[in-house]
């Protein structure tokens, strides 16, 4: 059995990053899963239109055509043919930037935690394709393969964080990196089996645009204009030669420069910002924002504001375009007796489950890799069969499979049906693990590990003190923000009797600014003031910018430049954090604040009575 969560009204719920993860990483799952919800309403919105009284007024709204014309020449196309060629082009585009970041600095670097997912998502392409193919073989209706390949990442992470306890967090990153080598295979697909004929001038006109972005690439000048003149030229040259036009946008992603801030970009970007608050001007503010930004890879600046429009719009409004499909009595009978539907259901459903499920073991088994932490096989059959989802995407790549309208419903009515199916059975397997008693579901420890280090942790009160707690905190988070209340009043009423010890857990997928605290109390600790930083961030836990902390440094009277020094290029402050979340990890905390008296996890409320009661308990023992 698991250890007993505290309870969730007062803390905030741990999304694990791992200690060489990314905040990056963490915000493309918070906005995937957020657009899950504004998905499923735009998908209930085109099923209830598409069969209402004003089921008419959807086709002809989606019928409509648009014709843009330049000179002798012109692009007409429907109105759901320009969401599907055009906008998904956003959509595309920001998964090539995703997949560039995390072959170059995320998930993707490290080859050994990466190979059991990408092994999964590999089998999970196959499986699910050979599936359908053996319901359509021999007939025209089997080039639809490509619809059973690919996994809705967005409706999946929505699924899980409706799941909540249910499922070990970690496995949300195991199925982001599946997804993502799912993505360069379902792109891969498209681009070589659902292109049109191919125009060998249009091509060669891609393949000098591409080649001018790479000659330029690194002068790292460009910014989001230029990168959207040089995308519009390459879609127009994309759509003309007859490979799809969404494959310009993952091409541009893959080739938006990436790489980590570097030292001189970060000051010049910080005087910046501080001579603009000591003189706020329009000129000062533009030199701020030129710097903040020249600070950042155009990869890393063009995700953060592209990314939102991409989950809260243009995926809603695809789905408002595709999923409007008839459910009469007469077309849900077609559906049924359609080895289309059936192909797709089985695929989708049985073939992504069994598919990643015995890619994982065996690459487990074989010693290419391990599951995350706390992710048992039922879990892992549970994640396997949420892969199922493959909602988007799969909507999309059934549109250029077939040009036949009655077999393009039943594969929507296919995927729409596999996707209920799958999100059902993986509940059911989350279920089947939260109440599982043999054993196989990991439980997690409840011990503090490493033991309290007084030449290493940050110990407040008598290194000798016979009785010790330990938190786990966020500088950013309001509930760690409100335990110090709490903590003050035990170290007073126990006085010398108690000791009391922070360590490091930044919740870096809702709480943005929470390393950089982290860094700064480091910092400071370096200069002996880690306890007057740690109070000063906690004081001012809506204002922890850069140029916050570095003027609460001034405040406290420490060496500017050297602590601007620590915090942005000493790695100590970064590796002493990593190694509190990896205690983190080892000691099975599961948000924040999380406390331990006399080693072990406290449960239930963190109140100065609930945990005075403990240390009490722990004082008799």
């Amino acid at each position: 059995m698991s250890a007993p969560a505290q309870p969730q009204s007062k803390r905030e719920r741990i999304s694990p990053w791992s200690p060489g993860g990314t905040r990056q990483l963490q915000e493309f799952l918070h906005t995937e899963a957020g657009g899950a919800i504004l998905l499923l309403a735009a998908t209930i919105v085109a099923l209830v239109w598409a069969n209402s009284p004003l089921s008419g007024a959807y086709e002809d709204l989606w019928g409509t055509k648009l014709t843009i014309s330049l000179g002798g020449g012109e692009i007409s196309e429907d109105l759901r043919h320009w969401v599907n060629d055009g906008l998904m082009v956003f959509f595309f585009y920001v998964v090539g930037l995703e997949i560039r970041r995390e072959l170059s600095m995320g998930e993707l670097t490290d080859k050994r935690e990466a190979a059991i997912p990408a092994l999964a998502a590999l089998a999970g392409m196959v499986v699910p394709a050979l599936v359908y193919v053996a319901f359509n073989l021999g007939t025209d209706a089997v080039k639809g393969w490509g619809i059973v390949m690919a996994t809705d990442i967005a409706f999946v992470l929505g699924a899980l964080a409706l799941l909540g306890p249910r499922c070990p967090a970690p496995l949300r990153v195991f199925l982001l990196t599946l997804a993502i080598v799912d993505d360069i295979g379902a792109i891969a697909v498209i681009a070589v089996f659902y292109s049109e004929s191919i125009e060998v001038a249009y091509l060669l006109a891609a393949a000098g645009i591409i080649g001018a972005i790479l000659l330029l690439r690194p002068v790292r000048i460009w910014r989001g204009p230029a990168y959207f003149v040089a995308g519009l030229a390459l879609w127009v040259a994309m759509l003309k030669s007859g490979v799809h036009p969404t494959i310009a946008g993952v091409t541009l992603g893959m080739l938006t420069a990436v790489h980590p801030p570097e030292r001189e970009a970060v000051e010049r970007a910080a005087r910046a910002t501080r001579s603009f608050r000591q003189s706020p001007s329009a000129a000062s503010g533009r030199s701020a924002l030129l710097e903040v930004g020249g600070a950042l890879s155009p990869n890393e600046r063009l995700q953060e504001s592209i990314h939102p429009w991409t989950s809260y719009v243009i995926i809603p409004l695809f789905a408002l375009a595709n999923a409007g499909v008839e459910l009469s009595g007469s077309a849900l009978s077609a559906a049924v007796g359609s080895a289309v539907t059936l192909g797709i259901i089985g695929g989708l459903v049985v073939g992504k489950l069994v598919g990643i499920t015995i890619a994982s073991l065996i690459g487990v088994r074989a010693g290419l890799g391990t599951l995350p932490r706390g992710v048992g096989n039922r879990h892992l059959m549970g994640g396997a069969a949420l892969a199922g989802i493959g909602f988007t995407v799969s909507l999309f790549v059934t549109d250029l499979a077939f040009d036949d309208p009655a077999l393009q419903e039943e594969a929507k009515v296919g995927v729409l049906a596999a996707s209920a199916l799958a999100a059902a059975v993986g509940y059911g397997f989350f279920r089947w693990a939260a109440h599982a008693q043999d054993g196989t579901q990991p439980a997690l420890p409840s011990t503090l590990s490493p033991a309290v280090d007084e030449t290493r942790d940050h110990i407040r009160g008598s290194f000798s003190a016979p009785l010790t707690l330990v938190e786990y905190g966020d500088f950013e988070c309001p509930f760690c923000g409100e335990a110090t209340g709490p903590v003050a009043e035990l170290r007073e009423r126990f006085g010398d009797e108690l000791r009391y010890v922070f360590r490091h857990l930044p919740l870096r997928d809702v709480h943005p600014h929470a390393a950089l605290a982290a860094q700064a109390a480091e910092a400071a600790g370096n200069q002996a003031s880690f306890w007057e930083m740690h109070d000063m961030l906690f004081a001012h836990q809506d204002e922890l910018e850069l140029a916050d902390v570095e003027g609460y440094a001034g405040e406290l009277g420490l060496d500017i430049e050297r602590f601007v020094r620590d915090l942005l290029e000493e790695p100590g402050g970064v590796r002493r954090v990593q190694e509190d979340v990896a205690s983190a990890e080892a000691s099975g905390v599961s948000g924040t604040p999380t406390f331990f008296v006399a080693g072990e996890r406290v449960t239930g409320a963190h109140d100065a009575e609930s945990l005075a009661a403990a240390l009490e308990a722990a004082r008799e023992a």
